[in-house]
């Protein structure tokens, strides 16, 4: 069995570059934005401002729907690895890459009705959904390179490899940086050549990973994609990955619909829950990097049926998150409104958001459960837990917030219901694997 001092630099090794990774995702689309937003023609400036913004919010729908491919790929790879089980290990990231690779043609044939559909919900001025359009035909050939790099990403995850996604994550930016500039500035592109930027970036980031595979893992392995893509093995990928989409799909109900809630109240609560809500993607961009580094670990020693190595792993991670949950509701509690003040100069919103800030404390504490058990059931190849949780605290969100008068208040009880409940349940359904 390992020592605690062994655990805690297992799980920071593997945590602080998913930190660092994380950090990096918001930096490109405010990096693309800044950069329309300088483009001096005709003064459309708003308007590209504005597409990017759609044709991002579309791009985030489609690929979260996804997010199985890099969650189910990391955990039943850390089982592997952690049982030692090579042909397994391999036979993943082959299986993983494919249904990539043949989800990723799918929305390019299907882009058109993709593109319909999303101007069927997209209400504004006509320019810019012209604009995100354009924006949309260009970056959706990046598809094969995006899901492709989250099935290698989680794959590189459940291998106990955090820095090689960091390392890329940190590349793919400064390229699509590289190419912003010169298309915007060099060759005078307003929204294509930001979208083409962001294809270029994101084949260079794939080619990367694969040199990097070819050269470190290649030659260990004995690669058979038919034994790979058998009916029995993509059935118990799909059935594990089911789980995992229905909880993405539980979550996109509950942001969109916050924010949905948030748009139809009282001027200017709608910026005031928006700012409110980046203090809790900034504690998600933290937790997210434990809830990896459980993936990795809780899936290693799962795989290797190490349960006393398990159960010591699960409590530091809480540890952990505890620490990071005080320290978060400390600097929530005294500089929440000095922090909202770096993200807006709006007097009457700051001022406004005064009667909601305590909703701000309450958020790391209810809510740093559920980012862990996301990655220890994951690691576990225990979905179906994480399922059922997120179909409860799912409902209690909207239970709460239209049974209390659909106020601003009732929506942050419900949301902060949402996450409590997810910890709860999903402690007690996975008690006694873990600790029974």
């Amino acid at each position: 069995m390992q020592s605690k001092r062994e655990l805690n630099r297992s799980i920071l090794r593997l945590t602080l570059p998913n930190i660092i990774t994380n950090i990096t995702v918001p930096l490109l689309g405010m990096v693309d934005t800044a950069i329309v937003g300088h483009i001096s023609e005709g003064g459309r400036q708003a308007d590209y401002i504005g597409a990017i913004a759609i044709g991002a919010m579309i791009f985030n729908f489609i690929y979260w729907l996804f997010g199985f491919l890099r969650m189910g790929t990391s955990g039943f790879t850390a089982q592997a690895y952690g049982a030692q089980d090579k042909r397994e290990q391999i036979d993943i990231l082959v299986r993983s890459s494919f249904i990539a690779l043949t989800a990723a043609l799918l929305l390019i044939v299907l882009q058109k009705p993709i593109a319909f559909a999303a101007n069927l919900f997209i209400s504004g001025k006509q320019s810019i959904i012209d604009f995100a359009l354009q924006y949309f035909y260009i970056r959706i050939w990046a598809a094969p390179a995006t899901l492709g790099m989250y099935s290698l990403k989680g794959w590189f995850i459940g291998m106990q490899d955090s820095k090689t996604p960091m390392w890329i994550a940190i590349m793919i930016n400064v390229v699509n940086i590289v190419f912003d500039l010169i298309f915007v500035f060099h060759f005078h592109l307003t929204i294509d050549g930001v979208a083409y930027a962001t294809v270029i970036a994101q084949y260079s980031g794939l080619l990367t990973t694969l040199a990097v595979f070819f050269i470190r893992y290649y030659k260990k392995f004995d690669i058979s994609f038919s034994r790979a893509v058998k009916k029995s093995a993509l059935i118990n990928f799909f059935k594990v990955n089911t789980d995992i989409f229905l909880r993405t799909v539980c979550i996109i109900a509950v942001t969109s619909y916050f924010t949905v809630a948030s748009a139809k109240m009282e001027y200017p609560l709608i910026a005031v829950n928006t700012l409110i809500m980046q203090l809790f993607t900034l504690f998600s961009y933290f937790m997210d990097g434990f809830a990896y580094a459980a993936e990795s670990l809780c899936g290693k020693f799962s795989g290797a049926n190490e349960i006393k190595n398990l159960r010591r792993t699960v409590n530091l991670l809480i540890i952990w998150g505890a620490g990071l949950t005080l320290l978060c509701m400390i600097v929530y509690g005294f500089f929440a409104k000095d922090i909202l003040s770096v993200l807006t100069n709006q007097k009457e919103v700051i001022r406004a958001a005064q009667g909601y800030l305590f909703w701000t404390i309450l958020i790391p504490v209810s809510g740093f459960m559920a980012f862990l058990y996301d990655g220890i059931l994951i690691g576990m190849i225990k979905s179906a837990m994480m399922r059922n949780a997120i179909f409860f605290a799912t409902a209690s969100f909207f239970l709460i917030f239209f049974a209390f008068g659909q106020t601003n208040n009732a929506l942050w009880a419900g949301f902060i219901s949402y996450l409590l409940l997810r910890s709860v349940l999903m402690t007690i359904f996975s008690w006694k694997d873990i600790f029974g």
